[in-house]
């Protein structure tokens, strides 16, 4: 008698492999520890503290306070987890530690590069981790296009960058290393009320 067709479960999904180091300036994994202790210290508390009170007012599959706060305790924890395995890999790069040949001549993590472009317009962009990318600063990750393209040069040298619209050539024009002011982590205006108030015994009609 022919066996039935069984179907196995899946393979556990192994982890994934470890890719690209990273590399960040002392104001970048200073901004993510300032995260995760304020996730960690405060909102996630508070949150915590919302949904104890949120379960105990009626049918949880109803209450939104239940569902919203639940589900941005989830994000939190997910958040919490990223920002653990970020900081626990990170290689600190101090971009202002003085150095010296070519590794003070050449476009390595943490240099500040003028560039002109294919029609000779210039521009300044700083290379950072890829946890401090910020177009606003002309922070630019030392993993995109465009940092890779400018890495290892030397002033004076022509490099190719691969654009949208094609092939196009960059000409170094200075490198320096000088200190890369970080946009420091802020909490969200509010955070830190977000659990106050809550009283389960009060009645709507005391508004």
């Amino acid at each position: 008698m022919r066996k039935g067709f069984t179907r196995r479960p899946p393979a556990p999904t192994p982890d994934p492999a470890p890719t690209a180091k990273n590399y960040i300036t002392p104001g970048g994994l200073q901004r993510l520890k300032d995260e995760l202790q304020f996730l960690l210290n405060k909102e996630r508390p508070a949150v915590t503290k919302v949904v104890s009170w949120a379960a105990g007012n009626g049918d949880r599959s109803e209450n939104a306070d239940y569902q919203y706060s639940k589900r941005r305790l989830r994000q939190i924890d997910s958040r919490l987890r990223f920002l653990t395995k970020r900081i626990h890999a990170a290689e600190v790069v101090d971009p202002a530690t003085p150095r010296t040949g070519q590794a003070a001549e050449r476009v390595f993590f943490g240099a500040t590069v003028l560039y002109a472009d294919a029609a000779g317009t210039e521009h300044t962009v700083s290379i950072v981790g890829a946890d401090e990318v910020d177009l606003n600063r002309n922070h630019i990750s030392w993993v995109s296009p465009l940092g890779r393209a400018l890495m290892k040069a030397a002033e004076g040298d022509q490099v190719p960058l691969q654009a949208p619209s094609g092939k196009t050539y960059l000409t170094v024009l200075e490198v320096d290393y000088e200190p890369i002011a970080v946009e420091p982590f802020r909490e969200p205006l509010g955070a830190e009320s977000s659990s106050e108030g809550l009283n389960p015994a009060r009645s709507p009609d005391e508004d």
